[in-house]
């Protein structure tokens, strides 16, 4: 059964840093490619960043420069540094496995 369990979500004020922390099970991790999205409310979920098997990176235009997707293939876990955070970085944040496996989110508000 796979199973992705996001945490390190949680209210931090304007300009703040959190690391969100996703451990898996049930999938081969470090031959999967992982990524992040959010989702606030009333709006559809977009890609964050994502890193390969091979640890490539790639980021949505609205993070780089402040988000930063890792892995430690030891742990089965992906991670996401997100640093100078933004009341409109304010969404429920999911990892993903392989373009087809869902954690069930962690909220992250950003507010004074």
């Amino acid at each position: 059964q796979v199973q992705l369990v996001e945490s390190g979500g949680g209210l931090v004020q304007p300009g703040g840093s959190l690391r969100l922390s996703c451990a898996t099970a049930g999938i081969l991790f470090r031959f999967s490619n992982m990524a992040w999205y959010r989702q606030a409310p009333g709006k559809p979920r977009d890609f964050l960043a994502r890193i390969s098997s091979g640890g490539s990176t790639d980021y949505a235009d609205s993070v780089k420069g402040r988000f930063t997707i890792s892995r430690d293939n030891a742990k089965n876990t992906v991670y996401l540094q997100m640093n100078t955070l933004k009341p409109e970085d304010t969404a429920v944040y999911y990892c993903n496995a392989n373009s087809a496996y869902w954690g069930q989110g962690t909220q992250v508000t950003v507010s004074s």
